[in-house]
């Protein structure tokens, strides 16, 4: 089933990106809203939604097959859309479009409903292999956004989006016809042959690595909103293509970082864990954006994108590591509050910062972050597991030996 799980993945990125880089465009055409704050406002909110209904959707898939649940929810995500295509005023727009992504934020489940599919010591390999889609994807999202407001207009890219939410609806059925897919799945077993709910302590690992997602994400956000202004302002190119290619650079890293990778664990080539030399790395990268030269901020976007897409890799099969299969779905969902918390909060400090301190600044302020996520690294990893109960093998083989397993925003 992996491939066309990562198939229906990559039909959600692509869907979820097609608007995100032109709402304002998109609510001057439609509403005639002009306002900046108000786009950002509308994008903020759409991560807030998808903050509180994952868990949701997760305490959901512990009763109902993660496939079933996704065929209600995305056929609601598709009709949600394409209501939202009529609504004559701008309150009833917000209204259905958020609705439309409390729904849509469930194909999130894929990931941990993937990974349970999985032997541990493939995990990296595909946690790489999703990584490369989301990156992709939202950059092909974008790209098709782009042609369809030339050749239409802003409205008809939510017909794309409803398209892809009715693509993943069909894939689900299919997966389901085609595998036998019960709708108590034995995942959902699991979940119930517990004999209690999991204590606080029991969760403190997760809960750690959630904290050090957050300030993670927190830094790697936080040059991304004016990385496109900057790079326009030191080349003195104001092409939207060339921008566009420096913003992508980091994707293309993770495709090649993917594929070498891979070839080391075809060689059975073995490498100790690299976490604080890759947080080294993506701060030296961060800080050598910040030099007003187009080359000096090329080469640290390549820096960059493959520190940042090996930190991704280590962090998420660490989660997966520390977690059961039974509470893969309770388990993402809790750490993908807190890395959307981290890119709600970079979102808006990015904004304040570049006002009062100019474009500069925030690759300034990331960086000293990315060296407090050092430090904090060292502690949260590598404390004993004390609060991890007996059953829950930490696969310290698989995590630490990432480079050899050979390779996961957004929904961001």
């Amino acid at each position: 089933m992996r491939y066309q799980l990562i198939l229906m993945t990559t039909f959600a990125v692509v869907s979820d990106a097609i608007l995100i880089p032109f709402y304002p465009q998109f609510f001057a055409a439609r509403y005639g809203v002009t306002s900046p704050v108000h786009a950002g406002a509308y994008v903020a909110f759409i991560s807030i939604v998808v903050m509180l209904t994952l868990p949701l959707w997760a305490r959901v898939a512990k009763r109902l097959d993660a496939m079933h649940l996704l065929v209600a929810t995305q056929c609601a995500a598709g009709l949600l859309s394409l209501a939202s295509y009529w609504a004559p005023t701008l309150p009833l727009f917000w209204l259905l479009s958020l609705a439309m992504f409390m729904c849509k934020s469930s194909y999130l489940l894929t990931y941990p409903y993937m990974m349970r599919l999985e032997a541990k010591e493939t995990h990296a390999h595909t946690i790489g292999t999703l990584s490369v889609v989301v990156h992709f994807g939202a950059i092909a999202g974008a790209a098709a956004g782009g042609l369809v407001m030339q050749l239409w207009d802003a409205r008809s890219c939510i017909f794309a989006m409803a398209a892809g939410d009715f693509a993943q609806m069909a894939i689900c059925l299919w997966l389901i016809r085609s595998h036998r897919i019960a709708r108590r799945c034995r995942f959902a077993d699991e979940a119930h042959a517990g004999s209690a709910r999991p204590r606080l302590r029991e969760r403190a690992p997760v809960l750690r690595l959630a904290a050090l997602m957050l300030a993670f994400d927190f830094c790697v956000y936080l040059i991304r909103p004016f990385l496109s202004s900057y790079w326009q302002a030191v080349s003195g190119s104001n092409s939207e293509f060339v921008s566009g290619l420096v913003f992508a650079i980091p994707g293309m890293v993770a495709l090649v970082a993917l594929r070498i990778n891979h070839r080391l664990a075809a060689r059975g080539r073995r490498r100790p864990d690299h976490m604080l030399v890759n947080l080294a790395l993506c701060l030296a990268g961060t800080l050598l954006q910040s030099v007003e030269a187009p080359l000096a901020i090329v080469a640290g976007r390549v820096l960059f994108g493959w520190a940042l897409f090996q930190i991704v890799v280590k962090l998420d099969v660490t989660m997966f590591a520390l977690s059961t299969p039974a509470a893969y779905a309770a388990d993402y969902s809790i750490v993908n509050f807190f890395q959307n918390l981290g890119v709600l909060l970079a979102s808006f400090a990015a904004g304040a910062i570049v006002d009062e301190t100019g474009l500069r600044a925030p690759f300034f302020v990331a960086a000293a972050g990315l060296a407090l996520t050092a430090l904090a690294s060292a502690w949260l990893l590598d404390r004993p597991e004390q609060g991890v109960p007996a059953n829950v093998p930490v696969n310290t083989a698989t995590a630490d030996s990432l480079p050899e397993q050979g390779v996961p925003a957004r929904a961001n």
